[in-house]
C-alpha cells in the first residue's frame, strides 16, 4: 500500500514538473532563454493558482454560489439565508459536495410547495419506486427528477446520466428539514 501511494505523490508532481522543465528547456535550447524563463514562470504561477483554488475550494463557496446551486434544482430562494456550512471531498474518480441553508420560513413553505406539487411527488406514506442515487443506467437515459417526503425531510433528487461510458452522472439532493428551516443540498459524483 506504501508503495501505492508513493507512486501516486510521484505522478501528481512528478508529471507537473516534468512538462515545466521540458517547457524551460525546449525554449532554451531554441535559442529563446527569455522566452524559455517567461513561460516556465508562467506555467508554475498557473500550476500555484490552481492547487490554492483546490485547497481552499471550500473557503471561496460563497452564499450566491449555494444560491446557483439550489435554484438550479427548482428551489428559488427569495429572502435572506446563512451558509451554515459547507463540506467537500474528492479522490479521483469521485466527489462529494454538501452543505446546509438556514433558510427563511417563507422560503421554507414556498420549497415545500413546489416539492409537493411536483407531478410524481410522494409521500411517506407511499414506496418509493427507487433511488436515483442506485439508477441503473448511470451513463446513458433521460435526465430524471424525484420529489417525496420521509418522517424527517421533503426531498427532491435530480439525476443527470453522463452521456458517455464511464463518466460518473450528476445526482443531486435537496433536503427541506421538517424541523427547523435548514436546507440541506448534496451533489454527489462517483
Amino acid at each position: 500500500m506504501f508503495v501505492l501511494i508513493s507512486l501516486f505523490i510521484l505522478f501528481i508532481i512528478g508529471i507537473p514538473i516534468g512538462i515545466g522543465v521540458l517547457c524551460y528547456f525546449g525554449f532554451k535550447n531554441s535559442g529563446r532563454p527569455k522566452t524559455a524563463k517567461y513561460v516556465t514562470i508562467l506555467y508554475v504561477l498557473c500550476l500555484l493558482i490552481f492547487t490554492l483554488l483546490t485547497i481552499f475550494e471550500d473557503q471561496l463557496f460563497t452564499k450566491n454560489n449555494a444560491k446557483e446551486l439550489v435554484e438550479e434544482q427548482g428551489i428559488v430562494l427569495t429572502n435572506q439565508f446563512d451558509l451554515i456550512s459547507n463540506e467537500s471531498s474528492w479522490a479521483i474518480g469521485d466527489y462529494y459536495h454538501t452543505f446546509i441553508l438556514n433558510i427563511s420560513e417563507r422560503d421554507k413553505q414556498n420549497a415545500i410547495v413546489s416539492i409537493k406539487n411536483a407531478t410524481n411527488f410522494s409521500s411517506n406514506s407511499d414506496s418509493i419506486d427507487h433511488l436515483l442515487y442506485l439508477n441503473e443506467n448511470r451513463y446513458f437515459g433521460p435526465t430524471i427528477t424525484q420529489n417525496y417526503e420521509t418522517e424527517n425531510a421533503y426531498i427532491r433528487e435530480y439525476f443527470e446520466p453522463s452521456g458517455q461510458e464511464g463518466y460518473a452522472p450528476t445526482f443531486r439532493r435537496i433536503l427541506i428539514m421538517k424541523k427547523g428551516n435548514q436546507l440541506q443540498f448534496e451533489d454527489i459524483d462517483e
